[in-house]
């Protein structure tokens, strides 16, 4: 088996659009590296979805800052802007999840309607909504809205950061597929998904 440490480093940042599959992958590789995961939207999110980084981004920083604190984690979500300043500098590899949009959109409704139907608590205090999704006039309360929109934005966005000098100390992995992730997750961690 690969030595994780080795390649991945034990500081590393999963980020992708909604419903890349994030969450799973940070865990398993920090199960696998014996390192904490750290989930941003755990850290960022309120009681009735209050969301400290349109809010109280001070005190996102601070929580970022505290979690990320150790000298091994693996974060779990974007929230760039934040990360960048708090974490980054420290970060050894980004792995960028980047699905093609009719799957994130298929598992987004997949998701919501099993979180939905199953009442499930989100980061200790919120539960998602069903039908919300497909109100994409609805902005804020819509992710098919958030995945269409964002989707080449984010693209764009982290190949101008894998080219940009100030991050050049960062190994970037770029994942396209599913069976990429699979792989990189049977790497880390030989158990069946």
């Amino acid at each position: 088996m690969i030595d994780l440490t080795s390649s991945l480093g034990q500081r590393i940042h999963v980020m992708g659009n909604s419903c890349a599959g994030k969450s799973t992958l940070a865990a398993r590789l920090a199960g696998a590296l014996d390192v904490p995961v750290v989930e941003l939207d755990a850290l960022n999110w309120e009681p009735d979805w209050y969301g400290l980084n349109e809010h109280e981004p001070g005190r996102l920083m601070a929580k970022f800052a505290e979690a990320t604190r150790g000298d091994g984690w693996v974060v779990a979500g974007s929230y760039t802007a934040f990360s960048q300043k708090v974490f980054w500098d420290r970060v050894q590899t980004v792995i960028w999840i980047d699905l093609p949009m009719p799957l994130l959109l298929r598992r987004v409704v997949a998701r919501s309607w099993r979180r939905w139907r199953h009442h499930e608590l989100l980061w200790g205090t919120n539960y998602e909504k069903f039908w919300p999704q497909f109100m994409v006039w609805r902005k804020q309360e819509s992710l098919i809205w958030w995945i269409v929109t964002q989707h080449k934005r984010k693209q764009q966005q982290m190949l101008t950061m894998q080219a940009a000098p100030e991050w050049s100390h960062i190994r970037f992995i770029r994942l396209v597929s599913v069976s990429e992730v699979e792989a990189l997750v049977q790497l880390a961690d030989p158990r069946p998904l």
